[in-house]
């Protein structure tokens, strides 16, 4: 079985020094205009500083009207520049693989944050979303290219395209949500343009030596798991993408499509065939067991979310023991903040159940 603590080459970019990548995690921590913020850059160095093999920030949008979260990340303009460049250089310091996740959250910008409807490949009364034209489709492909040259001039090693979690791209991956009847919509081939196109932009803007990933979540959204398992295929064996982050929600179940039972979804997407793109998954990976558990299932490596914001040394400590488990939850607030969790930050924590320890 592969060593978690092994070096990992990519094509492109500096090889991680290990098998374990932070997931990219919404925190709330940036300033309302996007601009970078000291907490999330002590947030995201401090992983860097603990051991990850790959350091991506949290989702980061590429038009203004993609916001999909307050104190969101920003890199769809160059007053973004100073903050990125500074995030880049502290995390680059530590040896870390670092990568900026683009993300456009479509029908899911909440209309309070972007000041008008959101956009949609095709209108959702759900989320109160209006259809892009052709022309807003196109703008908002090459704000993607755009976000991904800010972030190579910026001094990052690469970017990820976040395809998953029902937001822009996965919208337009969707049967279920991509209503359209011209060359974006319709067959799968069409729905998956909008993602093709980005991928070949960032590599005809970006530089050879400049890493590319792509996140895809194969359940819930409207994914078709069988569409999903045909995608990540085709994506493991593209020579333009670097490494494949599957968000999997709980790695080791089985999946939901009846057609599928009998593997847990790990075991599926790390039973599929590949070129020189790394394979991983985030989703309950939260221990030392759990993440050789990962690994024998045919992953490249981990990617840690939950167990990274309870320990920013998670890869030291599961080096130092491989049957590491995290602190039991809910955490004392004191314990996040010595982790460098910023008020913005925690506060959002408490929104997720049983979690943050009540105080009295």
């Amino acid at each position: 079985m592969t060593d978690l603590h092994a070096p990992l080459s990519l094509a492109r970019g500096p090889a991680l020094k290990n098998r374990f990548m932070l997931a990219p995690l919404t925190n709330w921590q940036s300033h309302a205009d996007g601009v970078l913020s000291d907490d999330e850059y002590r947030w995201l160095t401090y992983r860097a500083e603990g051991g990850f093999g790959l350091t991506m920030t949290c989702a980061a949008h590429v038009q203004a009207k993609g916001q999909g979260f307050p104190g969101q990340l920003g890199i769809f303009a160059d007053k973004h520049l100073p903050g990125l460049s500074r995030l880049a250089k502290g995390l680059n310091q530590t040896g870390t693989h670092s990568v900026v996740q683009l993300h456009h959250a479509g029908m899911r910008s909440p209309k309070e944050l972007i000041g008008e409807a959101p956009h949609c490949p095709s209108a959702n009364d759900e989320f109160g979303a209006r259809a892009m034209t052709l022309d807003e489709v196109k703008a908002s492909r090459d704000a993607f290219i755009a976000a991904a040259v800010r972030a190579e001039k910026a001094g990052f090693h690469g970017v990820e395209l976040h395809g998953a979690h029902g937001y822009l791209i996965c919208q337009f991956l969707s049967a279920e949500v991509n209503k359209r009847t011209d060359e974006y919509g319709g067959s799968f081939e069409n729905r998956a343009r909008f993602l093709y196109e980005c991928i070949e932009g960032v590599r005809a803007a970006c530089g050879k030596d400049f890493s590319l990933g792509v996140r895809l979540s194969p359940e819930r959204f409207g994914m078709d798991l069988g569409e999903i398992l045909k995608l990540a295929g085709a994506l493991l064996n593209d020579d333009r993408i670097d490494y494949l982050d599957m968000s999997l929600w709980d790695s080791f179940k089985e999946p939901a499509d009846e057609a599928f039972k009998g593997k847990s979804l790990v075991e599926l997407f790390g039973a599929l065939p590949r070129g020189t793109c790394r394979l991983g998954a985030a989703g309950k990976i939260t221990t030392g067991r759990d993440c050789l558990k990962a690994l024998a299932a045919g992953l490249d490596f981990v990617v840690i979310g939950r167990a990274a914001i309870l320990h920013h040394d998670f890869p030291a400590r599961v080096a130092k023991d491989n049957c590491f488990e995290p602190i039991a939850l809910p955490v004392p607030e004191g314990h996040l903040k010595a982790e460098r969790l910023g008020p913005a930050f925690l506060n959002y924590m408490k929104t997720w159940k049983g979690f943050v320890a009540e105080t009295a």
